[in-house]
């Protein structure tokens, strides 16, 4: 049973939905590479921003894979997230004055 008709094909972009806006190209390459690898297509597509004379970067998938998208997207953010909770956690001194052994 396929869940998803025509996987990888683009079809209409009129029937694309922005599921996500980036400020930058490379992030907005990895959600497409991160969309892709959970079998979701999706196209980027720069935007001008005309009240801020700046440029946008539109994550975009068929409006069919729209939940899915947002709940992979959703999904990664939350574990980039905890890394960088790790990452800083990794980077206290646990050597410190608090952790004296003579004080017990």
């Amino acid at each position: 049973m396929n869940k998803h008709p025509k996987k990888g094909n683009k079809g209409n972009l009129k029937e694309y939905v922005v599921v996500a806006f980036v400020d930058d190209l490379e992030q907005a390459k990895e959600y497409e590479t991160l969309l892709r690898l959970n079998d979701i297509p999706a196209v980027i597509r720069e935007q001008l921003d005309g009240a801020a004379e700046s440029k946008a970067v539109a994550i975009m998938v068929p409006e069919d894979f729209l939940d899915e998208a947002h709940v992979v997207i959703e999904s990664q953010d939350a574990y980039d997230d905890l890394c960088d909770y790790t990452m800083d956690e990794e980077d206290l001194d646990f050597d410190s004055e608090l952790l004296d052994d003579d004080e017990f």
